[in-house]
């Protein structure tokens, strides 16, 4: 007969303010100390429906690090030093492997609803952070969703196991660290239990309040679980959360503003490269 063991919650963080760029408000979680290894950051973007002169993020650089960003409401403009142009709205997603460089900037906009997005940052593993940059967006359409007595799992990314169900593969399966990302609704008292036993698994609660494996979790938490093979989470009311699962790089981590590699001295070349036009130019 096989047991399962029920995954604790072993540590708690509170997203804070934050700002940058123009018009938009930011509640940040961040652990550049390995802490909530594959993953570092996690902003939750918001703009009221009134809104509509959001200059948003001009142009800027990135290294070492992917980036997934995930629309409830309105949405954002992409446009990269590689060409890409493209807009994504409500339930849409876009991935964002910068490699050794990419210069993108990113304009919001507005629904009826306001702005609501989500985006998160991946540390790439050392052997990758001078790979090729690339770029994908994913409609919402292409996402797999399990929908069971009040609660709706949708898979942007990696993979998601229901207990004693079917198995749901998100569309972005390049997630650095084996990552892995789902929305989840719960009603209030509705349930769902996963499978899950990857050694980093997190839940962001952004809406509402739930219980998890007996330990409660409020809004604007992110909740770190223990070793196990069990998620059962429940709404104590109407809630929403981001899951995120990934296993630990176990490497060094050097960051500086929108850089992060393994050591300070590549964190200084990434600068010196960005300031002489070399850090978007591909290798010869």
């Amino acid at each position: 007969m096989t047991t399962s063991t029920l995954r604790p919650v072993i540590r708690r963080q509170h997203s804070q303010p934050s700002r940058d760029g123009d018009g938009v408000a930011i509640q940040r979680l961040h652990d550049f100390g390995g802490g909530i290894d594959p993953f570092l950051m996690l902003d939750e973007l918001i703009a009221a429906p009134e809104n509509d002169a959001i200059g948003g993020f001009p142009p800027h650089p990135h290294r070492g690090i992917q980036t997934l960003t995930f629309v409830l409401h309105g949405g954002l403009r992409h446009e990269d030093h590689m060409g890409h142009r493209s807009s994504i709205g409500a339930g849409d997603a876009q991935w964002m492997h910068t490699g050794r460089g990419i210069i993108h900037g990113e304009t919001p906009f507005t629904d009826d609803q306001g702005l609501h997005a989500f985006q998160l940052w991946l540390n790439l593993h050392s052997r990758d952070k001078m790979s090729a940059p690339t770029y994908r967006d994913v409609q919402a359409a292409e996402m797999p969703q399990h929908t069971q007595d009040g609660a709706t799992l949708t898979a942007l990314g990696g993979s998601w196991q229901v207990l004693d169900g079917k198995r749901l593969d998100g569309p972005l399966d390049a997630l650095a660290g084996q990552g892995a990302v789902a929305h989840l609704r719960l009603d209030s008292e509705a349930s769902l239990s996963l499978s899950n036993t990857a050694t980093t698994l997190l839940a962001l609660v952004f809406a509402g309040s739930l219980d998890a494996n007996g330990d409660s979790i409020a809004q604007g938490e992110l909740a770190t679980f223990g070793p196990g093979d069990t998620l059962t989470l429940t709404g104590r009311e109407a809630t929403q959360l981001l899951l995120l699962a990934g296993e630990p790089h176990g490497e060094p981590i050097a960051h500086h503003g929108p850089f992060v590699m393994n050591h300070q001295h590549e964190i200084e070349q990434a600068m010196r490269d960005y300031r002489d036009g070399s850090l978007a130019v591909s290798p010869a």
